[in-house]
């Protein structure tokens, strides 16, 4: 008799050089703790780290710049991105890398307005007549084509909708239906639907479900209180590049010239200045009217060293706007040439934009500290490794770099595996540290076998 064991259906989340990192892993005072939120050691950025979150919650950082230098492997990326998980989603946080600004279809500088625009949120509150509650019944009513096909459309949709306070059965137009099959509405969920333009929003899954074996469900939300018709206040956060695309964006009509139009277009267009200011206006008199609030997210620009003068001059003007970001720059560089000059610069960034800056420091990992990461890495990565390769392993990291000792720990996890066991050991280790050499260990070799090569 074959017994196979069924899989489970929940997602699992891959595995990326940063998962492990959940937040900065500082006390309410505002102390790191040596290891905590995937965090090990950088006490001293960590903090400065912290300072800035708290500068971020109370608006006191829009126009100013921070910079992570540090030599490679000593956490810039993943400061970062704890900086953006202590913030929350609802901050707006906009990776790039500086290399990313040399496109051949787009200017660079429009490259960086394009990520600040995206750095920078709105917060929309209107007031709303909706029909809220946890759908009780979902049942589309079908009709023969009025076409004369052999197809059925379907006519209106019935719908429940349940609140604390009652329920309520609802017939709506077919358009809505399209709209829940988007959404993936289904009986159990909570969701709103807007009276005047019948936009559908699923808020989650009726805590009602939460002690079944529910396997889809994202999030549980409580029962909605009041009527199932009311005026809501409905908070919408979108980023000022969302509002530049959607009014960029012709809305050609059905015909075939202009279908044919949109498919001539270039993929990417740029949006105008005039555009931006337009948009600029009208957000700063929602600003005034009380109607929307402005959310200053991050922009973080890893490997800023790769922009030219064009973009730090341009970088210079856009940090005095009145609506800019928060702008973490990281960089591994020492004192090199700013790229397309002459010029040596500390960190290949010219003086002037330097002046603006305030800069953090990371230091390089000592051997106890990898050993501690690398234990965290194992930990994420649900591997199972002893005391002795995990000091082999950190020896690794100070002689070559902390990544490359990281990245041998999936490849020596498959060879214990394949030896039939579970637990990877020194052995394992070894055998793959010898399959894959390093950085250094290759730039020696190069040398030592000069002659081979083609120069």
């Amino acid at each position: 008799m074959k017994i196979e064991e069924v899989q489970s259906t929940t997602k699992k989340q891959r595995i990326a050089t940063h998962t492990h990192i959940k937040g900065l892993g500082l006390e309410a005072s505002g102390r790191a703790l040596p290891m905590s939120a995937g965090f090990v050691g950088q006490v001293d950025a960590r903090e400065a780290a912290g300072l800035v979150v708290d500068m971020i919650r109370q608006k006191k950082m829009a126009g100013r710049a921070l910079l992570f230098a540090g030599p490679p492997s000593t956490g810039k990326t993943a400061l970062a991105l704890g900086i953006s998980q202590e913030l929350g989603s609802k901050v707006p946080f906009c990776p790039m890398v500086g290399s990313e600004v040399y496109s051949s279809e787009v200017k660079k500088t429009e490259v960086l307005m394009e990520n600040f625009r995206r750095s920078i949120g709105l917060r929309i509150k209107e007031n709303k007549e909706v029909y809220e509650g946890e759908v009780t019944e979902l049942s589309p009513e079908e009709t023969g084509s009025t076409t004369g096909g052999y197809g059925k459309s379907i006519s209106h949709v019935i719908i429940g909708l349940k609140t604390v306070k009652g329920t309520k059965q609802l017939k709506l137009d077919p358009t809505i239906y399209d709209a829940l099959i988007k959404e993936k509405v289904a009986v159990g969920d909570v969701i709103y639907i807007e009276a005047n333009s019948g936009a559908v929003k699923r808020v989650g899954r009726s805590d009602a479900f939460a002690t079944e074996f529910d396997l889809e469900a994202e999030e549980y939300v409580p029962l909605p209180k009041g009527e199932v018709h009311k005026k809501k206040e409905i908070v919408q956060d979108v980023t000022l590049h969302d509002l530049d695309a959607a009014n960029a964006r012709p809305q050609g009509g059905q015909d075939i010239l202009s279908l044919m139009g949109q498919m001539m277009k270039p993929r990417k267009t740029e949006i105008t200045d005039k555009l931006r200011q337009e948009i600029n206006k009208v957000v700063n008199r929602y600003i005034d009217e009380g109607v929307a609030e402005l959310v200053p997210g991050v922009l973080f620009i890893d490997e800023v060293h790769m922009l030219d003068m064009e973009c730090f001059s341009y970088l210079n003007r856009a940090l005095e706007s009145s609506l800019s970001p928060i702008v973490i720059f990281a960089t591994n560089r020492g004192i090199c040439n700013v790229r397309g000059t002459d010029m040596n610069s500390p960190h290949g960034i010219p003086v002037d934009l330097l002046d603006r800056l305030v800069i953090v420091r990371t230091e390089t990992y000592g051997l106890t500290e990898m050993i501690q990461i690398l234990a965290i890495r194992a930990q994420v990565e649900e591997l199972v490794i002893d005391e002795e390769s995990l000091a082999y392993l950190g020896e690794i990291g100070q002689r070559a770099s902390l990544r490359h000792a990281v990245q041998l720990l999936s490849p020596a996890s498959i060879v214990s595996r394949t030896n039939g066991r579970e637990k990877i050991c020194k052995a394992d280790i070894e055998e793959v540290a010898a399959l894959y050499l390093d950085a250094k260990s290759s730039a020696r070799l190069l040398q030592e076998q000069q002659e081979r090569y083609i120069a």
